[in-house]
């Protein structure tokens, strides 16, 4: 059964180095900031320091509740190199209903 939900976000960052993505995902993980975070390989093409720039990252998605998003957007802050990392979110918006409560629970033990 899926469940209709606002409470729930993906956050989103990337990271140059796969060491450090998985570092910090396991970070955010262990801090209870998210309830899981998926790392995998992509292409980014964008604009940096005045020209195109192309290059291989690694995305880290976060499931977590929104009321963690600014503890968590600063704590990927901290421990980030980049001068501007990414840090966006996307609602969730439904799902299902056993998983979005996993989320809830495991969130909630921070």
């Amino acid at each position: 059964m899926t469940t209709n939900n606002s409470d729930l976000l993906v956050m989103t960052t990337t990271h140059e180095d796969e060491a450090k993505a998985r570092t910090l995902a396991a970070d955010v993980v262990r801090a209870r900031l998210a309830a899981c975070a998926q790392v995998y390989r992509i292409r980014s093409v964008y604009w940096w320091e005045g020209e195109v720039q192309d290059a291989a990252e690694w995305r880290i998605d976060f499931k977590t509740r929104a009321e963690l998003a600014d503890p968590l957007t600063g704590f990927i802050n901290e421990r980030h190199d980049y001068a501007t990392p990414e840090v966006v979110a996307v609602p969730v918006v439904t799902g299902s209903a056993a998983y979005l409560e996993w989320v809830r629970a495991e969130t909630a033990k921070r």
